[in-house]
């Protein structure tokens, strides 16, 4: 393939250095690496002028993710509109349903290929939101994947939604993996050199979980799990980071067990010190509980060089098992969590060297491996036309 060959629209939601969040993330890494595959980038999100200036253009914010929802899609139509009659597209690139769908007259006839982040009406549903605000997100996301010649998912798992709840046929769903700069985490420091770095104690078993604090992702089953570690490892140190709506909730938890010393809540963690901080872990776990697509929180930790522990829910063993099937716990839950974490920090559960994590990350999630990967659904699309 030539370099450049395909011209793709990419839609996305925000911008990843305006608003951090996995989507963003992983359109940020996706729209850097796609060029090295052979696919010209133009694209559109929800944000500021200075996202056009951050891209030479490539990429435009039709404004604030602050703005009304009304204006938000008129302000998507209009930018949708604007990219087509400048340059048409090849293939539009869909990573967000609520941006893509005001659109869908404007984009008619090009071919489409949804990237299927997860169930957006049921994650709303999990977080609490209202039945019609979830019936709406529902059919919004029905109308943009029916569109989709090619649908890109990040796991199996979020495959067998896709075609039992949005009754898309399995000939037009694609696993892709989500996609890490692999050599941005991979950092030349010691763990020792990275706690003196982040000012962490050396001689503690630390454990990791870089996580939004929202219902689903389990953090009150891993708070509990270190109450029942603390007997025999009454040193263990859980470090959680992330911002999120449950901070002071969870943080009555942590009082209400004596665990003070034992968990500490980090808030945002910015990306330059992400890095060091897996690298200062012994072990990273993810403890959710629901709606799992990848979680690309494993691969950062791996590419660290840093084993990760994860519950047997959506993609995460997929993301992992390749590696260890035993990086995997038998189950959801804090005496699952308690007992995994139990063998790693006593040596009883055999854990893979940094080495075997790094490699593992880079030959199976670098953004260059993926990229390869998407362009070529691209081209399935291309070949099958504006319609399915």
């Amino acid at each position: 393939m030539t370099t450049s060959s395909i011209k793709s629209l990419q839609i996305g939601m925000h911008w990843f250095p305006e608003r951090a969040g996995g989507l963003d993330r992983m359109y940020y890494s996706l729209v850097g690496a796609l060029p090295g595959a052979g696919v010209a980038v133009r694209g559109v999100v929800a944000g500021s002028p200075k996202v056009a200036a951050d891209t030479g253009g490539a990429i435009n914010g039709f404004g604030s993710a602050g703005q009304s929802l009304p204006l938000r899609l008129m302000a998507a139509r209009r930018a949708l509109r604007e990219e087509i009659r400048l340059s048409r597209p090849d293939v539009i690139s869909s990573h967000f349903a609520l941006y893509t769908f005001p659109g869908l007259d404007v984009t008619r006839g090009i071919p489409q290929v949804s990237h299927f982040q997860g169930p957006w009406a049921d994650e709303s549903h999990v977080e609490g939101a209202d039945s019609l605000g979830q019936r709406a997100k529902r059919y919004l996301e029905q109308s943009v994947y029916a569109r989709s010649s090619r649908l890109i998912v990040l796991s199996e798992a979020f495959g067998k939604i896709l075609t039992s709840r949005y009754r898309i046929s399995p000939e037009r769903v694609r696993v892709v993996p989500g996609c890490v700069d692999v050599e941005q985490f991979n950092l030349p420091i010691t763990p020792a050199e990275a706690r003196l770095k982040l000012q962490l104690p050396q001689d503690r078993p630390i454990v990791l979980a870089v996580r939004r604090l929202v219902r689903r992702m389990g953090l009150e089953d891993l708070i509990d799990a270190v109450k029942l570690l603390k007997p025999k490892h009454p040193d263990v140190l859980l470090l959680i980071a992330g911002k999120g709506r449950l901070a002071d909730e969870l943080q009555a938890r942590i009082d209400e067990a004596g665990l003070q010393d034992n968990v500490k809540l980090l808030g945002f963690v910015p990306d330059q010190h992400l890095a060091t901080l897996y690298r200062a872990a012994n072990i990273s776990v993810v403890p959710t509980v629901a709606l799992e697509g990848f979680g690309l929180i494993t691969v950062e930790s791996l590419a660290s060089g840093t084993p990760v522990l994860v519950t047997p829910v959506g993609g995460l063993p997929e993301a992992v098992a390749g590696l260890s099937p035993d990086l995997v716990l038998p189950e959801t839950g804090a005496q699952a969590i308690a007992a995994g974490l139990a063998g790693a920090l006593s040596g009883t559960l055999k854990l893979p060297e940094a080495d075997a994590c790094r490699r593992y990350a880079r030959e199976h999630f670098d953004n260059s491996v993926i990229a390869k990967r998407v362009a070529s659904v691209y081209s399935e699309a291309i070949a099958a036309g504006g319609m399915h």
